[in-house]
């Protein structure tokens, strides 16, 4: 089947589900985060509007780098972000030394601030390797499409890459580490919801598309 070129309409279409998606893969973690954690409906509205504005950035930028959206397409570029986070854990892991405990980080010990001052270099970095990595493997050569890549990756490593990038300054027991697992895994179910969001609203732009 052959898949048209996507109209501007079709592309402001898919940003609002974007935006869209973002408010309810928020709304999804933070119900989840009170069944299993604690009540966090105070920050809702905050990151609700985080959430807005990080889908609705995802959502742009694949459609700058993608004017056919596929189903195989939406999800390797998802799937790119959460590898970025789990490699961006592990060089943080190799490249810092712990300075604090968990038991002392939980307990009231330095504010994740200093923390996150620290780890910023490697956060930094990472960002701009986020977007010129994701503009090699999705051929994103314009510097349109590499400032969306990069304006994407910003937000993100806001939002989540700094708690990421400090894991390697906490020293974490044996026991402690399904605390970063839960963690990932937060991540993990933000970035699904998100995309089978998106994927519904959007049936008719990934219709005829195909995963192979």
């Amino acid at each position: 089947m052959r898949v048209r070129t996507a109209s501007s309409d079709d592309t402001g279409r898919f940003i609002r589900s974007s935006a869209i998606a973002g408010v309810v893969a928020v709304l999804v973690f933070t119900v989840a985060h009170q069944i299993f954690i604690n009540n966090i409906w105070f920050s809702f509205p905050i990151m609700a509007a985080a959430g807005a504005v990080c889908g609705l950035c995802l959502g742009w930028s694949y459609r700058l780098l993608f004017e056919r959206p596929s189903a195989k397409s939406w999800l390797s570029y998802n799937l790119f972000y959460d590898a970025l986070f789990l490699l961006l854990a592990v060089a943080s892991v190799l490249l810092f030394e712990p300075v604090i405990t968990m038991e002392a980080l939980l307990a009231g010990g330095p504010p994740p601030s200093e923390l996150t001052v620290q780890a910023l270099p490697l956060t930094a970095l990472f960002t701009v390797l986020a977007a010129g990595i994701g503009g090699l493997i999705f051929g994103g050569r314009r510097w349109m499409q590499f400032g969306a890549l990069l304006l994407t990756s910003i937000l993100l490593m806001a939002l989540l890459g700094m708690n990421v990038s400090i894991i390697g300054l906490v020293a974490i027991p044996r026991e402690g580490w399904y605390v970063v697992a839960e963690f990932f895994g937060y991540i993990l179910l933000l970035n699904a919801v998100y995309a089978a969001t998106v994927t519904m609203l959007e049936s008719k732009s990934f219709r005829g598309s195909k995963f192979a």
